[in-house]
């Protein structure tokens, strides 16, 4: 069984919570990013999309029902959310056969 990945984010934004001890955080739209590599999840150039990386946050910690890291996120890309796993209110259920042929 492979191992799971553990994505860290990129963002379009960043701010400062003076309240957790000055931590950076996300903001804008953000992707899921895999540390060591020069590209988003979905395909974006983080140089060339002029996004911010964030190695101290967690995926699961940006999406809004988390509640962790969400406060100024304004949009999750779908395709990163797809890839990196999106479980929520919104998230289509994952794909399961019915009745299978014998």
């Amino acid at each position: 069984m492979p191992a799971t990945k553990r994505y860290a984010v990129a963002a379009s934004g960043q701010w400062t919570d003076e309240e957790e001890g000055r931590r950076r955080l996300p903001a804008g739209e953000v992707h899921a990013w895999e540390p060591g590599m020069n590209q988003t999840v979905c395909g974006l150039s983080l140089s060339r999309s002029q996004l911010g990386r964030f190695p101290h946050v967690v995926w699961p910690d940006v999406l809004p029902e988390s509640g962790g890291a969400a406060d100024r996120v304004q949009r999750v890309c779908p395709r990163c959310a797809s890839v990196a796993g999106r479980r929520g209110g919104d998230a289509r259920p994952r794909w399961q056969r019915i009745r299978p042929r014998p």
